[in-house]
């Protein structure tokens, strides 16, 4: 419509143009063809819009989502009740994250599982110990009798 609104919600327009591309023979192709036509000669006003797009704070954690399911197997929101529940702050040492940054998500790399959220000092801390418990316990040991 004129003032940039539908008749219908967002599920039951997916659903007509869902249709349409599956009953229409050639739609897809035709809408795939307009689309491209008007990148190549709009490019000042694509570029914008790809630009506002990436700086929204909605596309940011869309990325941040889609991340951390893809690699780790969780949503924002389990990583939000992680965060929530050490206080905000590393597993380790409680540094809270810093601005514009998001803590580190600690998992095991045999089986998978997240075991936390770390900073980025105390995740490469882990990792320089190949993430061997017996390893850093001697690691403790010898800082505790070098005093």
């Amino acid at each position: 419509m004129r003032d940039g609104h539908r008749s219908e919600c967002k599920d039951c327009f997916g659903q007509l143009a869902a249709g349409r591309y599956q009953s229409l023979p050639g739609f897809r192709e035709r809408a795939i063809s307009r689309t491209k036509r008007w990148r190549e000669e709009n490019p000042e006003k694509y570029a914008e819009l790809q630009r506002r797009t990436k700086a929204s704070p909605t596309y940011q954690r869309s990325l941040r989502n889609s991340h951390l399911k893809r690699k780790y197997r969780i949503t924002l929101a389990d990583y939000e009740a992680m965060l929530a529940a050490q206080g905000r702050g590393c597993a380790i040492c409680g540094a809270p994250e810093p601005d514009g940054q998001s803590l580190h998500v600690d998992h095991c790399h045999d089986t998978g599982a997240v075991r936390g959220v770390l900073c980025f000092t105390c995740n490469a801390g882990l990792g320089m110990f190949d993430h061997d418990a017996d390893r850093l316990a001697r690691a403790a040991s010898y800082l505790q009798s070098a005093r």
